[in-house]
């Protein structure tokens, strides 16, 4: 397993995409809003997630892997 190492905006830009879609998928199940409501602001905020989340797994994929430090003898 290749191992990366992450920043912490890259943690909180990864995070804000899960709500995001959570939130979208959350909206397209929800009974308090009307249809066209619901249908409006799930798909955009399900949309809004999935399009954010491919250039944070691209960026992280496309790291080099992170290099072990070599402990010295003695």
């Amino acid at each position: 397993m290749k191992e990366r190492s992450i920043t912490i905006p890259e943690i909180a830009l990864i995070g804000a995409t899960r709500v995001a879609l959570g939130a979208g998928l959350g909206f397209l199940l929800s009974e308090k809003f009307n249809k066209d409501q619901r249908r409006g602001a799930g798909w955009a905020l399900f949309g809004v997630g999935v399009l954010t989340t491919i250039p944070i797994v691209l960026g992280i994929v496309g790291k080099r892997p992170a290099e072990r430090p070599v402990a010295l003898p003695g």
